[in-house]
């Protein structure tokens, strides 16, 4: 074995490590045993699940904001809160019917990482749900509830566009964070 390709295996391996431990608390979850039989057949599980449904390595940005984390984290729950209370009113409204639309969403900074925290957010705040998302293109595409004109599709829009600038400063890689930090100073995002 060559020293590149050597080294290009344990890049791999050392990609694969948060995600194998992910698959091994879950598999502890799952069994509501936190004991040393179920981390070695936790591993095991992991390792069999990672060779045999083999899937393309995902490259962690290696870049997390404490801060920005935090303040996203509050935002989201913040929005789920308020997405909740608007759904309410909307369902216990009988004078209106609330409006629906599907909307197309182009992101402008994602990847498949972030493209799904993205979708993941959009689709756990009440009021939306994504329905599908075109990887090629960078376009998420949601059911959304509550809008009644294109001013509301609009503010749908930019709201998730704001999600997805809160989880690039959150966790996106430095060259996201750097593109976003340029659009911010030239004026394009806020």
């Amino acid at each position: 074995m060559s020293p590149d390709s050597r080294r290009g295996l344990m890049r791999d391996i050392a990609l694969q490590v948060p995600f194998l431990a992910w698959l091994i608390v879950l598999w502890m979850l799952v069994w509501n045993q936190f004991t040393v039989l179920a981390l070695v057949t936790g591993l095991v599980v992991a390792i069999f699940v990672t060779r045999v449904f083999r899937l393309p390595t995902v490259e962690l940005s290696g870049r997390i904001n404490l801060w920005y984390g935090a303040l996203f984290v509050t935002q989201f729950l913040w929005a789920v809160l308020r997405g909740a209370l608007a759904v309410t009113v909307q369902v216990f409204d009988f004078r209106h019917q609330p409006g629906a639309a599907i909307i197309g969403v182009p992101l402008r900074y994602a990847d498949d990482l972030i493209m799904t925290h993205v979708s993941i957010t959009s689709s756990l705040i009440p009021g939306s749900l994504v329905v599908e998302a075109d990887r090629d293109r960078g376009i998420l595409y949601l059911h959304v509830i509550g809008v009644r004109n294109l001013d509301d599709v609009e503010q749908q829009r930019q709201a998730v566009l704001r999600w997805e600038r809160r989880i690039i400063r959150a966790l996106g890689s430095p060259a996201q964070y750097r593109a976003l930090k340029a659009d911010e100073r030239a004026g394009g995002e806020r």
